[in-house]
């Protein structure tokens, strides 16, 4: 997407009706609702349109853990390790699926096929552990699974 369409696709996001205080945060989490990710263009767009500085609108992007500043690969892995999930196997999944993907940590495989991501808390612990795969929960998962699942994923 070349620089003036991103910049173009921004603010339609922004200028879209709001129900609220429109804030940093919301803009951030409205563009990457919509585009997936935040692209340089969108912090510089963010700050005119809130008459803010980029600092600030930097600053705020990088507190969160949870925004991208690279667009997201086509599937996203994530595994649950809240308490629940990590007493019922959750670091046996997580080495697995990064074994499986020839990755050190959490990210995204060489391909951009599958971005494995760590969950604090997927709310399904009665189903532990849990992973969600492009948004749809699984419970119960077993390390002997992981195979089959990446498979499934990166079809």
């Amino acid at each position: 997407m070349s620089e003036q369409k991103i910049k173009d696709e921004i603010n339609k996001i922004l200028s879209s009706p709001t129900d609220g205080t429109v804030t940093v945060l919301s803009c951030l989490l409205l563009v990457q609702d919509e585009i997936g990710y935040i692209p340089d263009e969108a912090v510089e767009e963010i700050a005119s349109f809130l008459k803010t500085s980029i600092n600030e609108v930097w600053g705020v992007a990088t507190f969160y853990t949870n925004f991208r500043f690279t667009p997201p690969c086509k599937n996203i892995l994530e595994v649950c390790w809240g308490p629940t999930c990590h007493l019922k196997g959750a670091p046996d999944l997580i080495s697995g699926f990064l074994d499986k993907l020839n990755l050190e940590e959490e990210g995204d495989s060489k391909d951009k096929d599958v971005s494995v991501r760590y969950n604090t808390c997927l709310g399904a612990c009665q189903q532990a552990p849990v992973i969600s795969i492009n948004h749809s929960l699984r419970g119960n998962v077993k390390v002997s699974e992981i195979s089959n699942i990446i498979d499934f994923v990166a079809d």
